[in-house]
């Protein structure tokens, strides 16, 4: 997926914006209070925004969770085996 990510002047907000493997086109807009909102493009006329999904903090968050290919837990656990076997090398 090519990511590009731009500062929109006057309101302090990033916009990401995707273009997946398939050439489908969508944006995730960040605004300075933390919302985000999903854009949506239409596949025919890349350009032409069909919607914006707006989602608080928490949305943001569990939408996150679910891209994730493995849970937010599993992840951990995993940064904290890391963890312990790398202060286990410096003894």
């Amino acid at each position: 997926m090519d990511v590009t990510r731009a500062t929109l002047p006057g309101i302090a907000t990033v916009v990401h914006q995707c273009v997946t493997r398939d050439g489908q086109r969508f944006g995730v807009l960040v605004e300075k209070s933390g919302r985000r909102r999903l854009l949506v493009y239409n596949p025919a006329e890349p350009d032409t925004l069909l919607q914006a999904i707006n989602l608080d903090q928490r949305e943001a968050d569990q939408l996150a969770d679910i891209l994730h290919s493995r849970p937010v837990l599993d992840r951990l656990a995993h940064l904290e085996r890391r963890f312990a076997e790398f202060a286990e090398a410096a003894r």
